[in-house]
């Protein structure tokens, strides 16, 4: 239930449906006994949305009416309000274009603005999906590899250049970064958008954490780094991460530069887009209604987080390192002195536990594994201490 001033997350957890990849990967497992799973692999919280958000679609299904969403005007209006607020940005209502979620926009933008075997750059170890929907666009998957100092990622640009084939159109820069929950500072932003413009590059920014911030952390959008000079940027941001309304499959495609605009919107119109009418609804009513959520939910993830690192690093093989956003933990198993998939299996079948393997994240991702924060603090602490019993 709600407190009379804020969200209680220990009591506001959603029940978590059949019909849902959590339990798709519990399932999977092929266990005769999956009661005693703890999913952490999907990166979706196991919360309610705000109460607003349950009442807005509450009324919808009594209406009784599931036609074609109308109201888009509306919807851009809240979403440049949400961006001047929260990141001191705020772009013209035009320049938001919507997508069916994120991953489904940036392969929208591969088959605007590039060709078959072109190549498009990322920094791994990165989301996965980035390097699926290269793939399976027929793009040439091109990966920088971050290099990991004093337990932080940092981008390096320099041995990219000296790697650069001449074929590359486009980089795609996860800020924050997921998995290492990395927040690109001003100076390192305004290096990407220096690299692209020597290249001539395109560059597309996935800002879908923008919102899972640490509170004591300071995210700074692209548009605010102030180099007026570069703006052949394409910026992502949707409400799905940040209010835990992903099945509502949207986002925001916001793009300043008019030709790369008109580009994309032809793309977009060629698959017959159009809006989600629920998500759509609920990701308005939540970045209007959902501040106070919000605020909460960032707390009390920072409480998880906390608890989980310390427990954790309290281990000599294994190292979570440090997030300052996102509600994901990432955690190096390399010390154990077993493989990724040895530890894979242990963690599934004796730990119980479903994580996301790094090698899936691509070139310096090996055993390293993905567990998703946004749950009970109770869950947490078992997932350590399970953890603990089979990896000390």
């Amino acid at each position: 239930m709600v407190k009379q001033m804020g969200y209680d997350f220990d009591n506001y957890l959603a029940e978590i449906p059949e019909n849902s990849l959590k339990h798709d990967a519990v399932i999977a497992t092929n266990s005769s006994d999956v009661s005693g799973f703890l999913s952490m692999g999907v990166a979706d919280m196991s919360f309610k949305p705000p109460i607003e958000v349950l009442s807005t679609l509450e009324n919808e299904i009594k209406r009784g009416f599931l036609g074609y969403y109308g109201g888009i005007e509306s919807y851009r209006r809240e979403v440049t309000k949400w961006l001047k607020t929260k990141h001191d940005w705020e772009p013209k209502p035009e320049w938001v274009n919507t997508a069916h979620g994120l991953v489904a926009a940036i392969g929208t933008a591969l088959r605007a603005f590039t060709n078959q075997s072109d190549g498009i750059i990322i920094f791994s170890p990165v989301y996965h999906q980035f390097r699926n929907i290269i793939k399976s666009n027929n793009r040439e998957l091109i990966e920088s590899e971050m290099i990991k100092k004093n337990g932080r990622y940092y981008l390096d640009l320099d041995n990219l250049e000296n790697k650069m084939k001449g074929n590359e159109k486009l980089v795609i820069l996860c800020s924050p970064h997921n998995p290492g929950g990395r927040i690109w500072t001003k100076n390192e932003q305004i290096e990407v958008a220096y690299f692209c413009k020597k290249h001539n590059l395109i560059l597309i920014i996935d800002e879908i954490h923008n919102d899972l911030v640490n509170p004591e952390n300071k995210h700074i959008t692209f548009p605010r780094i102030g180099d007026d000079c570069f703006q052949n940027f394409i910026l992502m941001t949707s409400t799905t991460k940040t209010f835990n309304i992903a099945g509502g499959l949207m986002g925001n495609v916001i793009i300043p530069n008019n030709s790369l605009r008109d580009k994309f919107q032809k793309a977009n119109f060629a698959t017959g887009e159009t809006p989600n009418r629920f998500g759509m609804i609920l990701g308005e009513v939540a970045m209007r209604s959902g501040h106070q959520w919000l605020s909460d939910l960032l707390i009390y993830i920072e409480k998880n987080k906390k608890i989980f690192d310390n427990e954790i690093n309290k281990l000599n093989n294994l190292v979570s390192m440090k997030i300052d956003s996102t509600y994901l933990a990432w955690v190096d198993f390399t010390k154990t002195g077993d493989t990724e998939n040895n530890n894979f299996q242990k963690l599934k079948y004796e730990s119980k536990i479903i994580s996301n393997r790094g090698s899936t994240f691509g070139l310096g991702g090996d055993n390293h594994f993905r567990f998703n924060l946004a749950t009970s603090t109770e869950l947490v602490k078992k997932s350590t201490e399970r953890i603990k019993s089979f990896f000390d």
